[in-house]
């Protein structure tokens, strides 16, 4: 009777912690939600304000820009203070990007609301990566780092995807999705404050210190190819979520917002399925075939650019985002897995910032070309270059592979 009661309680934890785990899952995905909501509302943006695309461009980067600061600076805060005070606050200026879109009379308030929403999401990348795995029962990790990395990459599915639906088919599109996303955000504040702290010695924040991008020594070896692949896959989505509405207004004369928002939405969830498939490839395999599916994915879009069709930009964005989710959990669960645990979400910070790089500034190369050669000539540019890449890292990976020791994350 007694050993029942035990295995009794212990399954009780153990659905308490997966349901904590799912919880700090929907959070951060409503968080990160925010940071893609402008994407197919652009269009409307340059209508009313009248800027080019490199204004487009510039204006995206300004979020990537915060996001690389902030984990510079401070991504190693919830290691420190919890992680519940640091998702707190990354909600609170989540809330603060949603107000500025609301109140944006002119372009410097699309400025400041990225430039929150890049603060929000340094913030929350590593402190809640960390904190969804942590809220794990502890035999849980492989499926835990799923809900981390799907919470992140379908949260930044649903954000165009909800602003495309909601401009396309309902008043105000300027102003209802982000109404519909500072609910949301209220919403995940209440639950954060109803979920368990996860860092056991906690101290104040003044004993926090910039990182940098130093990491332990027993990172190093894994870290190199991890974020060789992060980058690339960020890069294609950063094109993805930046330029392809415009893409698709003027060279398709597709002008439904649902359809671009459902265009890069495709992306993120298509990253999702590919990081399910980590559990069955493996780690060190998933590396270099995320990085060949990335290729493919180029390869189509280099041809929805050529020809001018649809259905290659979707095939594209599932493709690509396939392989991307392939390249980013396995590169999430080596590093973390090597990570030591007091430096964990500082470290996870890290690959990030090698990921925003990514995400930012060949997007800006993409709108500076996009004057002179025109925005399928510049697109063009940008799959050349980033081919280049992930064929160098799809070789250095064949050659230097994740250790297996990488499989068990």
């Amino acid at each position: 009777m007694a050993r029942s009661d035990v295995a009794g309680g212990r399954g009780l934890a153990v659905r308490r912690g997966w349901r904590a785990c799912l919880l700090g899952g929907a959070v951060f995905a409503v968080g990160m939600a925010g940071t893609t909501l402008p994407t197919p509302l652009y269009g409307h943006y340059q209508d009313k304000f009248g800027f080019s695309e490199l204004t487009v461009t510039i204006v995206y980067a300004v979020y990537a820009f915060g996001v690389i600061g902030v984990l510079l600076l401070a991504g190693n805060v919830s290691d420190v203070v919890g992680r519940r005070p640091v998702i707190m606050a990354a909600l609170g200026f989540a809330a603060a990007s949603a107000v500025c879109f609301l109140l944006a009379t002119a372009l410097g308030w699309l400025y400041v609301g990225r430039l929150l929403s890049g603060l929000s999401a340094g913030l929350l990348t590593g402190a809640a990566t960390a904190y969804v795995m942590e809220l794990a029962p502890p035999e849980g990790a492989a499926r835990a780092t799923f809900v981390a990395t799907a919470a992140n990459m379908g949260g930044l599915g649903c954000g165009p995807l909800l602003a495309g639906v909601l401009a396309q088919y309902a008043s105000w599109p300027l102003y209802l999705p982000f109404a519909v996303h500072l609910a949301l955000v209220v919403c995940s504040a209440a639950v954060v404050l109803r979920l368990p702290e996860t860092v056991g010695e906690r101290r104040p924040l003044n004993t926090v210190r910039p990182q940098g991008a130093s990491l332990p020594p027993q990172v190093r070896s894994v870290f190199g190819p991890a974020a060789t692949a992060s980058f690339v896959g960020f890069a294609l989505f950063g094109v993805f979520t930046s330029v392809s509405p415009a893409f698709l207004a003027e060279s398709l004369h597709e002008r439904n917002h649902a359809v671009s928002g459902l265009v890069v939405a495709l992306a993120f969830f298509a990253s999702t399925a590919g990081q399910l498939a980590v559990g069955r490839v493996g780690v060190s395999r998933s590396l270099p075939l995320g990085c060949a599916a990335l290729l493919a994915g180029l390869a189509l879009l280099a041809g929805a650019l050529f020809w001018e069709l649809l259905s290659l930009v979707v095939a594209s964005a599932l493709v690509g985002g396939a392989g991307q989710g392939l390249s980013f959990r396995a590169a999430l669960s080596s590093v973390a897995g090597a990570s030591p645990a007091d430096r964990r979400a500082a470290v996870i910070s890290t690959l990030f910032v090698v990921a925003y790089c990514g995400i930012s500034l060949p997007v800006v190369g993409v709108g500076v070309l996009t004057g002179p050669i025109g925005l399928e000539g510049a697109g063009l540019v940008f799959i050349a270059c980033m081919t280049v890449l992930v064929a160098t890292a799809a070789g250095y990976l064949l050659r230097r592979p994740v250790p297996s020791a990488g499989r068990s994350a």
